[in-house]
């Protein structure tokens, strides 16, 4: 492979068209969440009037987000994404921080966390207990498991982005028509329940509401990955903003149309104590078998989402190495298959390290605020670089200028003081991982 760079800069050989990269958004957003955080949303906002309006609010700052990035994408149109445009707004430390984060505890926990639930799902399907211990190795069946599918899907990714796109086109088709399939059932089989009835209000805080937002944002987070396989689309000045926006509007419409079905199947005052509200809609709908197919499409939507994290985590790395913010070995792209072999190979034994301790497995759970201050940053560029350079060619600026970006920005102040009010000892744990990044940086600068 050619080791030439594009009019962009970029090393990577641009293969995606504007499917592969709406699959690569879609599918990294839709993993387990849809199917199970409506249960815990529902413990925060007891007024189904306010359960809807967390919902629609978290539709409408993901879009928000997504219709900004779209501008930076465009003119910026560069593997890593959000490290991208941190570090040419902001400079390198901003960006050494983001990075520092997601090979941390970021990208680490959700290929653990995306191969585990996919794999005990999997084990459910078969019948037997994932969680059953081994006599050979000190793992259990679904972390053994978990394991074989993150090789699997590194194995994918460094033969090759089309081989990639391909795997996430098929899984992304499956878990969407999953999802459409439950909205069917839905509206065909609805029951005559009055879920009114059964909800009380008035327990609902602003507090605890910025709360529900960050786990309803948790379930929209995807809508930025797009980005961080900008270097390797066609024609990005015009396939990238279509991803962004038709990605995001998709995804925003169907949680939309199913969280109306969980609604009118299961009360609001119920749902807390439906942990996977998804598989207990559909065995009130059409029976027990409702609840196998929702394991199976759980199953495989978690698969796709690992596959869609595993081409878009391994991009940040190497354009750490590429600007020499690592170690230069991670930057190396396969003769072959002109792939970032190494930081997949990086990413994958991250990840294994991850499933076969799970000794991360809390802090990642509250590290899920951690990544805001950095989309809030990656955001905020596009002021910073409409200003600082005006003469940078943009084929797509973002529609409500400059209203939309301050709504995402907003949002993320009030996100980040909601859960610095409600959980102040795990906030103190996102900041001081953050912090623990600029003795490193610095180090790191002193020792090249």
């Amino acid at each position: 492979m050619a080791e030439t760079a594009d009019p962009w800069g970029e090393r990577l050989p641009r293969r995606l068209g504007l499917w592969s990269t709406v699959a690569v958004l879609v599918g990294s957003t839709i993993g387990s969440g849809i199917f199970r955080t409506p249960a815990v949303v529902a413990e925060r906002v007891d007024d189904l009037g306010l359960f809807a309006l967390a919902w629609g609010l978290g539709g409408l700052v993901a879009l928000a987000g997504a219709l900004t990035l779209a501008e930076l994408a465009a003119a910026l149109p560069r593997t890593g994404g959000i490290y991208v445009y941190i570090r040419e707004a902001f400079g390198r430390l901003p960006a050494f921080l983001f990075g520092w984060c997601e090979l941390l505890i970021l990208r680490p926990s959700a290929y653990g966390a995306l191969a585990i639930t996919s794999a005990e799902y999997l084990w459910r399907l078969i019948g037997l207990d994932g969680g059953a211990s081994l006599e050979a190795l000190p793992l259990t069946r679904a972390q053994v498991t978990a394991i074989g599918m993150l090789v699997t899907v590194a194995v994918i990714n460094v033969r090759g982005v089309r081989l990639g796109a391909l795997v996430q086109n098929i899984s992304t088709v499956i878990k969407v028509a999953a999802i459409l399939g439950l909205i069917v059932l839905g509206v065909v089989f609805m029951p005559t329940v009055e879920p009114s009835a059964a909800v009380s209000g008035g327990g609902t805080t602003a507090a605890t509401f910025g709360l529900a937002m960050v786990s309803i944002l948790w379930a929209y987070d995807g809508w930025s990955d797009a980005g961080f396989v900008s270097g390797e689309v066609r024609d990005p000045a015009r396939v990238l903003p279509r991803a962004f926006i038709l990605g995001t509007v998709g995804v925003v419409l169907l949680y939309f149309a199913i969280i109306a079905v969980y609604v009118s199947v299961i009360p609001l005052a119920e749902m807390p104590g439906s942990p996977l509200i998804a598989a207990d809609v559909a065995v009130r709908l059409i029976g027990p078998v409702g609840a196998t197919a929702v394991a199976g499409a759980v199953m495989v939507s978690t698969f796709g989402t690992l596959n869609g994290t595993m081409m878009t985590g391994p991009r940040v790395f190497y354009a750490m190495a590429e600007d020499g913010l690592f170690f230069r070995r991670i930057a190396a792209i396969h003769p072959k298959f002109g792939t970032p072999a190494a930081a997949i190979v990086l990413s994958v034994t991250l990840g294994i390290i991850f499933v076969a301790s799970r000794s991360f497995a809390e802090l990642a759970d509250g590290f899920v605020v951690g990544i805001w201050p950095f989309y809030a940053l990656a955001v905020a560029a596009v002021f910073v670089l409409r200003r600082r350079r005006p003469e940078l060619p943009r084929p797509y600026r973002v529609l409500g200028y400059p209203f939309v970006p301050l709504l995402f920005l907003l949002a993320s102040v009030y996100l980040l003081g909601s859960y610095a009010v409600t959980q102040p000892g795990i906030f103190a744990i996102n900041v001081a991982v953050i912090v623990a990044g600029v003795p490193v940086f610095l180090l790191w600068l002193r020792g090249r």
